[in-house]
């Protein structure tokens, strides 16, 4: 039987992540361990100049789990250095409330956490739903968990490459009136930051990044086109930042002085 671990960035009370846990259980056998609060946008984070802790715990509808007080991928190092005992065979993140596509893999949790997995040999897939921004009302992650329990099966099944992992994205809909799986590459996110300066009670300035949520170009093939088309994006992603492309350029450059 496969040994699933499932975890993610919004937390351990998170309703995306019991979703996924349950969602995953006919695959076979699923641990989840995950963060004790919200590190949303934390990025890939290790944790080595402090202890970290793990404790037994409880998902929300009383399923037995683990937390820790580290990053989304402190707790995939954790349980592949030997805190859970058991062969991980795949690492499934998520299901995190909102989308990560084109450039926020490289802030996401969810998507590093899986990155984590993928550095310790294990496939790694990061389950993501794309929310709108103004939601307010608890939203329905049960298609974004069959669409999850659908990748790691064909996933189980083929395997994936050395050093890859897949970026899942999910539209906000209905499951039978999502248009289908596409494969895509990353597209272009645009960010529109603004720097909020403010003073604290004693006069002194601090800051918050703030500004309108980004939105994305909508180029046909890329990840942003997909999930505005009410498509899931299925996105490969190479460990190997490498520019492959830029070598010889580069090579032909005056090195010496």
């Amino acid at each position: 039987m496969a040994h699933i671990l499932v975890t993610n960035d919004d937390g351990i009370n998170s309703p995306g992540l019991s979703t996924l846990a349950h969602a995953l259980e006919p695959l076979g056998r699923v641990t989840v361990l995950a963060p004790d609060h919200n590190w949303s946008t934390s990025g890939h984070v290790k944790t080595l100049h402090k202890p970290l802790r793990a404790r037994l715990t409880q998902l929300p509808d009383g399923t037995p789990a683990y937390s820790s007080d580290g990053a989304p991928s402190d707790c995939v190092a954790l349980a592949l250095l030997g805190l859970i005992p058991e062969k991980v065979d795949l690492c499934v993140s998520g299901i995190n409330a909102g989308a990560n596509l084109g450039n926020d893999v490289t802030y996401s949790g969810t998507v590093t956490a899986a990155m984590e997995a993928v550095i310790s040999g294990v496939p790694g897939i990061a389950v993501s739903l794309d929310l709108p921004e103004d939601q307010v009302e608890p939203c329905d992650f049960s298609p974004s968990g069959k669409i999850a329990a659908r990748v790691a099966r064909l996933v189980m099944e083929h395997g994936l490459p050395p050093d890859s992992l897949l970026n899942v994205n999910v539209p906000s809909l209905a499951y039978d009136e999502l248009r289908g799986v596409v494969v895509t590459r990353l597209g272009l996110r645009v960010y529109r930051d603004e720097l909020v300066r403010r003073l604290d009670p004693r006069g002194k300035p601090y800051y918050w990044i703030g500004g309108p949520p980004p939105t994305g170009i909508s180029e046909e093939g890329s990840d942003f086109w997909a999930v505005t088309q009410g498509y899931v994006s299925v996105t490969p992603i190479h460990l190997d930042l490498t520019d492959h492309d830029s070598i010889a350029l580069l090579n032909d450059w005056k090195w010496e002085e």
